[in-house]
Order: structure tokens, then sequence, then C-alpha cells
């Protein structure tokens, strides 16, 4: 069974975009979360930095244990930013940096 039954595709995208239900993997090198989006279905590793972790999502510190209760609880915002920056670079892998909430078109409704 799946821990997220209702993946939405995103629908204005010109490809179809969903997620793994693969659990997201903290990187101590890079000091970020990686987790897997799905192009067409095919796997594509996406990250979101602890930068922009701490700055919109509410971690205290760059500490795996501060990251990863952050990424899950901003998943749904994280996943349709990084949705939307895969459909502009043609399913690429991203990288969410903070000023890319702060974009026109990506910021909370």
């Amino acid at each position: 069974m799946s821990a997220f039954p209702n993946r939405p595709a995103y629908e204005d995208s010109t490809m179809h975009i969903t997620f793994a239900d693969d659990p997201p993997l903290f990187d101590g090198v890079d000091v970020a979360i990686h987790f897997t989006a799905l192009v067409d279905g095919k796997p594509v590793v996406c990250s979101i930095t602890a930068e922009a972790l701490e700055d919109h999502f509410g971690a205290p510190s760059l500490r795996e244990e501060h990251l990863m209760p952050a990424y899950e609880q901003g998943r749904a915002r994280i996943r349709a930013v990084c949705a939307e920056a895969l459909d502009d670079n043609g399913g690429q892998p991203v990288v969410l940096r903070s000023g890319l909430f702060r974009v026109e078109g990506m910021e909370r409704k």
C-alpha cells in the first residue's frame, strides 16, 4: 500500500510528474535532502538545500534531525515547487534553493 495514495500528477505540466514513495535521504556532504521525482515514469533525483528548509520550512539548524521533519512538514509545497522547476527545465534534476521559493508563481497560495 502506498504511503501517498493521492500523489498529484501536476496537471499544468507538459510532462507527467509524480513523486516516488521512497523515503528522502539526508546528504551530509551537500547538506541537503534528496528525493525522487518520476518524470514520464523515469526517476529523477532532486534535492532541497538545508538553507531552503531553514528559511521556508522551520528547520532550526543544519542537523539531519531538524532537516528531515522540516522536509516532511513541507513535503506538499516542496513537491509542487519541484514539479514547476522540472516542467521548466525539461525534466532534469533540480536543486531547490531558498530563493526559488520566493519566485513569482511559486509562492504560497
